[in-house]
This record gives C-alpha cells, sequence and structure tokens, in this order.
C-alpha cells in the first residue's frame, strides 16, 4: 500500500493553507467534506478530469488540509478539522460560513449566472 505524506500539526502553515483554500474547485471540496466524514476522491461532482481533481486533491493533503487514504484502489478523503482548529482555532469555520452564505458554488457550475 502506498503512503501518502500528510504534513504535522506544526508543519501546517496559514499561507499554505489559504493558498489551498484559494481555489474554487478546492475550496467547494472542503465544504462538501465539511458535510461529511470521508469521501472517494473521484466521487467529488466537480466540472474537472480525473488528473486535475488528483491534483486539488493533493494540494489539499500537501498543505494539512486534508487527509487522503488509500484502499484499494481509492483514495478516500476526509478534512482535518481537529488539526487546523488546533492549528488556526476558528479558520475554518469562518472560511466555510463565508463560503456557503456567497454563490461561490453557483458560479462554479453556472459561471454565466455567477
Amino acid at each position: 500500500m502506498k503512503h501518502l505524506h500528510h504534513p504535522d500539526i506544526t508543519d501546517i502553515h496559514l499561507s499554505t493553507v489559504l493558498y489551498a483554500l484559494s481555489d474554487p474547485i478546492r475550496l467547494f471540496v472542503v465544504s462538501e467534506l465539511s458535510t461529511m466524514s470521508e469521501q472517494a476522491c473521484g466521487d467529488f461532482h466537480v466540472p474537472v478530469v480525473k488528473s486535475t481533481m488528483s491534483h486539488h486533491a493533493r494540494t489539499l493533503r500537501e498543505a494539512g488540509v486534508v487527509n487522503i487514504r488509500v484502499q484499494g484502489t481509492q483514495r478516500l478523503v476526509s478534512l482535518r478539522t481537529e488539526d487546523l482548529e488546533i492549528r488556526f482555532p476558528g479558520l475554518l469555520t469562518s472560511i466555510l460560513a463565508a463560503y456557503d452564505a456567497s454563490d461561490e458554488k453557483k458560479r462554479l457550475f453556472c459561471p454565466e449566472q455567477g
């Protein structure tokens, strides 16, 4: 089984987390993960090809935002909520609240309406 590197909590940096969350696809993925415990990387309904989604998942993992575990041929993604809350109290909650209150999701899937 392939081991994926995840940064220790002390190696999670604010600028890296904010960069990872600055992309609309990655922010959507994090928003979706905030409502569930885990999801297969290929099961996110996003308007990108599989290789691009893999890139986004890797960016989130390397930033310390998500945990990815390999199970057979699947990569299961979960949000590192507790680690992020310990490292940056209130950050993820604030970002997700602002995201949910905005029209970002609508613009992601219907750009002509955004």
